[in-house]
């Protein structure tokens, strides 16, 4: 594993990145990226409501302004695992992002508990999700799946 993640941070540069990428054999095909497109829409898209979200106006409340980031932070791992999810064929990964999601949930839930905030209605943890179908446009989030439903 060491050696994997040397391997991976070796690339460290722009520079570096396109020489690793020169040296490869051939671009993927075409129907590879068009087979994970859908991912990197999903991943894209989590990534920029995270981006978004931690965007805050610093209220001179460290510990608000710290949550106000990290809660959309982690919701952004939460969303980026459900991603892996769906469309991920790795069992050990989406073993992992099963627990990113319960973890996450858990550290948002501490995060609001600890100022004071009402906490976000629960949900059962998706164990299995399925893939999106073409026609919708962005997933709900675990932290967003009963809003606006009755109980």
């Amino acid at each position: 594993m060491a050696l994997a993640l040397a391997a991976g941070m070796a690339a460290s540069t722009p520079a570096d990145a396109q020489t690793a990428h020169t040296h490869s054999a051939e671009p993927p095909a075409a129907s590879v990226l068009d087979d994970e497109a859908p991912f990197l829409a999903e991943n894209n898209a989590a990534m920029d409501r995270m981006m978004s979200g931690m965007a805050v106006k610093p209220t001179r409340d460290v510990d608000a302004d710290f949550t106000a980031m990290m809660i959309p932070h982690h919701q952004g791992a939460i969303d980026m695992a459900l991603a892996e999810l769906r469309y991920g064929k790795n069992e050990q990964l989406r073993r992992i992002a099963q627990e990113t999601i319960v973890e996450q949930q858990q550290e948002i839930a501490a995060m609001r508990m600890a100022l004071g905030q009402p906490l976000p209605p629960s949900v059962p943890v998706p164990t299995q999700v399925p893939p999106r179908s073409p026609t919708s446009q962005t997933p709900p989030s675990p932290m967003h799946m009963n809003e606006g439903q009755s109980q």
